[in-house]
């Protein structure tokens, strides 16, 4: 009662009549039948419903049909603006003051290569209106009530109730009144409401019969219309469900580099019970589940300045981004068994660990009176062995602190608030949340909404000589989770570490990246840094790289000298990282560690006392420099460090020299390493060589055994350290400088092996781990695409990748959907294909400079030829129109360009000859079951065809010649339309790769979209009429695609709905885009081919619903173009076309709607030929 109350008077008369009845009495009338063209009583049969009028020639129309004068005023409604369409070049965000990259110099082939990729600017094409279309601003519930909250209420005077009047009199005097207006018309206005005897008179309208000019009043009434306007005039209409806008499609995110969890870490002071020397710290996460360390190693200072005095003389310049005692460590993998372990050096002394360390556990701060004298001495032997060891370390003691700990005893604070943002915003963004959520673990732990603790720690316990390495360390942390008597054996020393730990903000300031660059924002220079700690996820991370960076971690393992013959017992292992091998090669790469420089050229492991196989846990940061070549190596020194104070004796002795060299076969060698170890220095020429090779007259320890393990961990946009990728990106590498030969593991890369191989890393690249994939996918796709367009030339003949190329391409994409299935929108597109379509994706501006400079040397000597008959992609008959005369890029043959031939005859057909679309084969006679389609061509009816027909079908050999045909010249270079040649290998594509491309459609028909935009801006064709834009034969590859699609659509539907839901909206949505771009009467024939093929379908459908779904979601969502309005002609005079089954009406009706004068073009189907 309450809702019909608020109904208004008039509202309440007026016809309910939703369109769901009257779909359901349309159903009861006909039947039930999907073509609806029957009734269920008989009788004659009248129209199908679903039948297809055929489409206007939209350009020629437009261009016959000037808009009126009087619509003149709405052009801006009706008509497509001329610069729809912008190409945007945004810079890319660089997250630091530096631009990341390396060292000004030369460079090799892979940097220049991903520093193109890194720094190249956003290419973003977008529409100008496109914010008006539903597909990228839908109307959601929650925008329609923040449009209702300025609305005013609007009340009438039918909406004012009348008060309820107690008196018995008043209410007989109403119905007396009411009783005596019998000559009120029943039903009136007047005569429900009340008596217009005792009724106010409305005021006069003042000015009413004055003269006004229609113009005048035209402008009054124009002004008082916009006074008080809503600007949201629709913001009653209902949101519709949110299940069934299929039209929605969002932005995708910039590319970004990526973080985990992040929390900061500040490190406040170190105490112990006495002070007596410097001690260094240095702390990072470990996985106990995982066994893996996960992040690099933060080396801080918190000694007081008496102790840092003491080392002065040691260490040189500290640098101030040496000084950061904050940290900000990032989680991708949240895990319950996550440890902050902290270790402790002091400076080597004379003496085991344990006897170094009793000091510490002994002495105590009360008795600082009693033990003073102990306590001066101590310091004075610390300050000796400072001054003569104090490069060298010593392990001291360690501690791990239990992070879920921390978020167990703070709780969570923005867990409550989070929980209940996610119940609000739409069923998208909802499961987006969630699936991020379960991705990550942050429904075990929430390491970025954990209140901030201070931490002291105090139980640290001493290093254990033999028990240094990560798998004792491993054991450890497993013990402390439960209880063990394994720790308590281990003798604690007195300390208090305090550190306040909280979730890292996401804008810190005053922060450096892992490589020391100046993190946005960075006030003051001068301000004590906060370092971002780099992370070493336990598995993968599915996010491309975005910026340039190129360190190696160096991690000593263990050594064995117990058969090295002399007093070698404090051994330390001098690292150092050489371009070659001249002493004074060493670079200065190796990162410096607390207080010290920023870079050092050597670095040295802690020693063990008296210890002839040690084991370490360093770890040396390095940047690996710009030009990498196969003379770079790490050269591992060992040395026995005498501690004695007697200066006659050598401090240290060279005990054992071994190598790794770093660039083999094009590759950065990276993994574990077990080496050899020299007793002599390495001869000449022992960088190109490894360890393992057993040089003569050298003698070696343990007669030629690996003695010495490390490993090497490479943190690199630069190095995929895939051998696959590795591979692929080395090949490309010589192709492009032509450095011939090359040796690649066993094979010697010549000019004749070349091509082979080459095709053999391509189709091994299906083979390369996914993880590396994904982070290489931008560089990898470039490269890809690079090959499709700019066929590779090679002794002298022009070698066509395409096939090849796009199949890897389609298999890449499909692999990486089926992997990350969890970052898919709901019309399946794979969020990080999108954003490189729409952000990084660009055309080759250029060929390299050496391959152009190669090709040119070629052409000099000899005309270019096909390598291979096997090279030439053939077209299949099926698609050779008449128009064999017109020059196509999709053709692989041929490589000239539209308009750019300079053949006379060629000039004369093309100039000669308009872009007549009547003998396409989707016009109405020739289209898919069309009467006269077999006359004209064969229709592509399926793949099998296509590919036999291209089997088939003889090869045309162009000889890439420019100019007139008598001509010696040779063309310069190959070049190809990306848009063709994607069209073209789609559809003749074999099985596999066609299943492969159909199941992530979209991205190649976003990716053919793009391509033909940003072709039309660079040829600056936007401004030129659609017809003429594109050559034909690109359109018929665009025609026979659609075909193929929707004939895969209405084969799959009922196997396959999900795929064929896929596809349907991918089709939609390049039909959508094409609008933009093409002769919209071309695609209106697009559309209209398609709803041909779904109603032949829908007679013998076994479940018709399901295709006329589809069909409905293909036209919503090509129905949300922004120019909606525009497409549908509103100030044009059309007359209506043909009936398909003429009657007295539709007779009639053509009779009274005759065509205008020069409409005779536009009476007749733009689908049918014209004479």
């Amino acid at each position: 009662m309450a809702a019909a109350a608020e109904r208004r008077a008039f509202a309440q008369k007026i016809n309910r009549t939703v369109a769901s009845e009257v779909r359901k009495q349309v159903s009861r009338e006909y039947g039930g039948s999907p073509q609806l063209s029957k009734k269920r009583t008989g009788g004659t049969p009248s129209v199908p419903l679903s039948d297809v009028v055929d489409p206007l020639d939209f350009e020629v129309y437009l261009a016959n049909h000037p808009p009126d004068s009087e619509c003149e005023a709405l052009r801006k409604l009706y008509d497509f603006p001329p610069d729809d369409i912008e190409i945007l070049y945004e810079p890319r965000e660089c997250r630091t003051l530096e631009p990341a990259a390396p060292e000004e110099g030369k460079l090799d082939a892979r940097v220049r290569d991903a520093l193109k990729v890194y720094t190249h600017d956003w290419v973003i094409v977008q529409r100008r209106s496109q914010k008006l279309s539903t597909a990228y601003t839908p109307i959601t519930s929650e925008r329609q009530r923040q449009r209702q909250n300025n609305l005013t209420r609007q009340i009438y005077e039918l909406d004012e109730t009348v008060e309820e009047k107690g008196c018995a009199e008043e209410q007989e005097d109403k119905k007396r009144a009411s009783a005596s207006m019998d000559d009120t018309p029943r039903g009136s206005w007047a005569s429900s409401i009340f008596d217009l005897k005792n009724s106010a008179p409305d005021p006069l309208l003042p000015n009413l019969l004055d003269r006004a000019l229609p113009e005048e009043m035209d402008r009054i009434n124009e002004e008082q219309r916009r006074e008080n306007r809503h600007p949201h005039i629709l913001a009653l209409y209902p949101a519709p469900d949110e299940d069934e806008a299929v039209e929605r499609s969002t932005i995708p995110e910039v590319p970004k580099e990526h973080f985990g969890q992040r929390i900061l870490v500040k490190c406040i002071s170190l105490k112990f019970e006495i002070e007596i020397e410097p001690i260094f710290c240095v702390m990072a996460l470990y996985d106990a589940k995982e066994k893996k360390k996960i992040s690099e190693a933060f080396h801080f200072d918190l000694n007081s300045d008496i102790m840092k005095n003491i080392l002065r003389t040691q260490g040189g310049h500290q640098v101030p981004s040496t000084l950061a005692r904050s940290a900000i460590f990032s989680i991708t993998y949240p895990s319950p068994d996550i440890y902050l372990v902290i270790k402790l050096e002091k400076v080597l002394q004379q003496g085991d660990i344990g006897e170094c360390c009793e000091p510490y556990m002994v002495l105590k701060e009360s008795d600082g009176i009693k033990n003073k004298e102990k306590v001066d001495k101590l310091r004075a032997q610390a300050e000796q062995f400072c001054s003569r060891l104090g490069r060298y370390r010593m392990p001291f003691a360690w501690t791990a602190i239990h992070l879920m700990n921390i978020i167990n005893s703070m709780g969570t604070s923005e867990r409550d608030s989070d929980s209940e943002s996610e119940r609000k915003g739409t069923w998208n963004e909802r499961k987006k949340k969630a699936i991020e959520r379960l991705s990550v673990g942050d429904e075990v732990c929430g390491f970025n909404s954990f209140r901030p603790a201070t931490l002291t720690v105090t139980n640290f316990f001493k290093q254990e000589g033999d028990r240094l390495s990560d798998e004792d360390l491993y054991k450890f942390l497993a013990d402390m989770k439960r209880p063990s008597s394994v720790l308590r054996r281990l003798r604690p020393v007195t300390a208090q570490l305090k550190i306040d730990v909280s979730p890292a903000p996401e804008t810190p300031q005053f922060c450096l990246s892992p490589e020391l660059r100046h993190v946005k924002p960075y006030p003051d220079p001068r301000v004590r840094p906060t370092k971002e700690i780099l992370e070493f996820t336990p598995r993968d991370v599915y996010s491309p790289y975005t910026s340039y960076r190129n360190l190696l971690y160096v991690y000593p393992k263990c050594l064995n000298f117990s058969s090295r013959q002399g007093s070698v017992r404090n051994i330390a292992v001098k690292v150092q990282y050489m371009a070659g091998e001249d002493p004074n090669q060493a670079l200065p790469v190796i990162f410096g560690r607390s207080s010290s420089n920023e870079f050092y050229s050597e670095g040295y492991t802690a020693v063990v006392y008296h210890n002839k196989s040690p084991e370490f846990y360093e770890e040396f940061k390095m940047k690996i420099p710009g030009n990498l070549t196969e003379n770079h190596h790490l050269l591992f020194t060992f040395y026995h460090v005498s501690c004695r104070q007697n200066q006659a004796t050598s401090l240290e002795t060279p005990a054992g020299y071994t190598w790794i060299p770093l660039m083999q076969h094009g590759r950065l060698r990276t993994g574990s390493f077990s080496l050899p170890v020299s007793v002599e220095k390495p001869p000449p020429s022992y960088s190109v060589l490894t360890p393992d090779v057993q040089l003569p007259g050298m003698k070696w320890v343990d007669n030629h055994k690996q003695v010495f393990t490390v490993d090497l961990v490479a943190a690199s946009s630069v190095h995929t350290q895939d051998p696959h990728l590795d591979k692929f990106f080395t090949l490309v590498q010589v192709l492009e400088e032509q450095s011939f030969p090359f040796r690649l593991k066993d094979v010697i890369i010549t000019e004749s092996n070349l091509e082979s191989e080459l095709k053999s890393s391509m189709g091994n690249l299906r083979l390369a781990a996914l993880g590396p994939a994904v982070c290489f996918c931008h560089q990898l796709l470039d490269k890809l695409i690079l090959l499709i367009v700019r066929p590779p030339v090679i002794g002298g003949q022009i070698v066509n990748l395409g096939r090849t190329a796009f199949e890897v391409v389609a298999l890449l994409v499909s692999q990486i959907h089926r992997t990350l299935e969890g970052s898919q929108d709901q019309h399946g597109r794979n969020a990080l294909l999108a954003s490189y379509l729409h952000y990084a994706f660009h055309l080759p501006s250029d060929m390299p400079a050496q391959l152009n400079s190669s090709i040119s040397h070629a052409s000099s000597s000899s005309a270019y030829q096909s390598a291979t008959l096997s090279r030439v992609t053939g077209r299949p008959s099926s698609l050779n129109l008449a128009r064999c005369r017109s020059i196509s890029n999709s053709n692989p043959d041929l490589t000239s360009t539209p308009g750019s031939t300079d053949d006379e005859e060629v000039q004369k057909i093309m100039g000669g000859k308009g872009i007549d679309r009547s003998h396409s084969w989707v016009n109405s006679a020739y289209c898919p079951g069309g009467s006269k389609s077999v006359q004209r061509r064969t229709q592509p009816s399926s793949n099998t065809e296509l590919r036999q027909n291209n089997e088939r079908s003889p090869n045309r050999i162009s000889s890439y010649m420019e100019g007139d045909s008598s001509s010696a010249q040779p063309r310069p270079v190959a070049k190809k339309l990306l848009h063709e040649e994607l069209a073209l290998q789609w559809v003749v594509s074999a099985t596999p790769v066609r299943e492969a491309a159909l199941s992530q459609a979209w991205f190649f028909f976003q990716l053919m979209t793009k391509s033909m935009t940003l072709h039309l801006h660079n040829s600056e064709r936007l401004d030129a009429p659609r017809v003429q834009r594109f050559p034909e034969r690109f359109v018929d590859d665009i025609a026979a695609l659609v075909c193929n699609v929707c004939t895969e659509i209405i084969s799959r539907y009922l196997k396959d709905a999900e795929l064929a839901e896929r596809l349907n909206s991918s089709l939609a949505f390049f039909l959508n885009d094409l609008l933009s771009l093409i002769d919209r009467g071309f695609v209106f024939c697009l559309i209209r081919s398609y709803y041909k093929q779904i109603n032949n379908k829908l007679p013998k459908a076994p479940n018709p619903n399901v295709l006329i779904s589809l069909r409905m979601d293909l036209i919503r969502i090509v129905c949300s173009h922004e120019h909606y309005v525009s497409l549908n002609l509103p100030c044009g005079r059309l007359s209506p076309p043909n009936s398909p089954s003429p009657s007295i009406s539709s007779t009639t009706s053509q009779s009274i709607f005759p065509p205008e004068e020069g409409d005779q073009h536009s009476a007749q189907s733009p689908l049918q030929p014209r004479h």
